[in-house]
């Protein structure tokens, strides 16, 4: 079974940093992607980046420049770091991996974190 643990949240200023990092655990044969989503108290889970395991990221608008994905593929693990935050970046952020298993292809979700910016 395929498990992915977050860890890094807190609560930090605004123009604070912090670095979540999570890792994908169990039986893989696989990583096709990872990535990092957000979802703020009543809005929609929304992507905040993704990143291959050949390296190729992506990102949502409102954090290009400020945060930084990485993966590293040797420890099954993807990282965020969030720079510049702001108020508006508060949300429970979820960590999203794309793999394969035994069980085959699939998506998988961490039990997220909470981010907490102050003004």
């Amino acid at each position: 079974q395929v498990q992915l643990v977050e860890f890094g949240g807190g609560l930090v200023q605004a123009g604070g940093s912090l670095r979540l990092s999570c890792t994908a655990s169990g039986s893989i044969f696989r990583i096709n992607t990872m990535g990092w989503y957000r979802q703020a108290p009543g809005k929609q889970r929304e992507l905040v980046g993704s990143i291959t395991s050949g390296g190729s990221t992506n990102y949502a608008d409102s954090v290009k420049g400020r945060f930084t994905i990485s993966i590293d593929n040797t420890q099954n693990t993807v990282y965020l770091q969030m720079n510049s935050l702001k108020p508006e970046d508060t949300a429970v952020y979820y960590c999203n991996a794309n793999l394969v298993s035994p069980m085959g292809r699939g998506v998988h979700w961490g039990q997220g974190t909470q981010v907490t910016v102050s003004s």
